[in-house]
């Protein structure tokens, strides 16, 4: 391009979509959110792993839970029936819409942070999905079936990671020390019944998530004491995600997630 010669204009489309709404529909797009920006999450390491094994590990984490996501935005547009795809759910909502946890969005951090945010979330999803395999809703309890061999794996191996940086080097428990206390206040969040999911959970459809507080809290205890590590003590936790109200790192990783999309919409190669 020679000097004065005007840029061509970027195709930038703003075009967002409008979600048909329901309970179940609000209820399946949270689940979906949550993992869809977590696998986006671990997908940065790629390429920046402590090793190429862990670099392996991450990236099918990362996969199986852009692979739940999938699944339940795909069943989302068969409930909505608006003619909406899960490409419509993941790359034409705007960040207000996205009603995933605040925990997943935060950004990767150190090692140790990464592991942490893994540990508190797979040990909650690992029950969730356990809990939803006995839903009323026939394709919600086989979904989880399939989801929840993926999430104990996710458990068990972000568990093996926190109990080695705890109990390894004076830098890495102090490390996974700070991880556990600056994330733990966005935990709370995951627990909160959420009143338009009320419905769900008395028709057997939905778990309730906050039955599952305790169960999680001695999953992690015993995750924590092995690491040497201490279970914080609850006090005043995070909200607003599952409303729409994020933290400022959720909307820098939908202008990367999105930008194709959004740049080219239709686009196909």
């Amino acid at each position: 391009m020679t000097a004065g010669t005007p840029r061509p204009e970027s195709p930038m489309s703003t075009t967002s979509i409008t979600v048909r709404e329901t309970p179940l529909v609000r209820f399946l797009l949270r689940r979906a959110d949550d993992a869809l920006i977590l696998g986006h999450r671990l997908s940065e390491w790629c390429g920046r792993a402590p090793s190429m094994e862990e670099e392996m590990a991450l990236a099918n984490i990362a996969l199986d839970l852009i692979g739940q996501a999938r699944a339940l935005y795909a069943y989302a547009a068969d409930v909505e029936a608006a003619g909406h795809d899960e490409d419509d759910f993941a790359y034409l909502r705007p960040e207000r819409a996205f009603g995933n946890l605040l925990l997943v969005e935060q950004p990767n951090g150190d090692f140790a942070v990464t592991i942490a945010r893994q540990v508190f979330f797979s040990a909650f999803a690992d029950l969730w999905w356990r809990a939803l395999a006995g839903s009323a809703d026939p394709t919600l309890a086989a979904l989880a079936a399939r989801a929840e061999k993926e999430t104990a794996y996710h458990l068990r191996h972000a568990a093996e990671w926190l109990i080695r940086l705890g109990d390894g080097t004076a830098e890495s428990h102090a490390r996974a020390a700070a991880a556990v206390e600056a994330l733990w206040p966005f935990t709370g969040e995951m627990f909160a019944a959420e009143p338009d999911e009320a419905a769900l959970v008395e028709a057997g459809i939905a778990p309730d998530p906050a039955a599952l507080r305790d169960p999680w809290r001695a999953a992690l205890a015993e995750i924590l004491a092995e690491a040497t590590l201490a279970l914080p003590e609850s006090g005043w936790m995070q909200k607003g995600g599952r409303q729409g109200r994020h933290s400022e790192h959720l909307g820098r990783l939908l202008a990367e997630m999105q930008h194709l999309q959004r740049s080219y919409p239709g686009a196909s190669w």
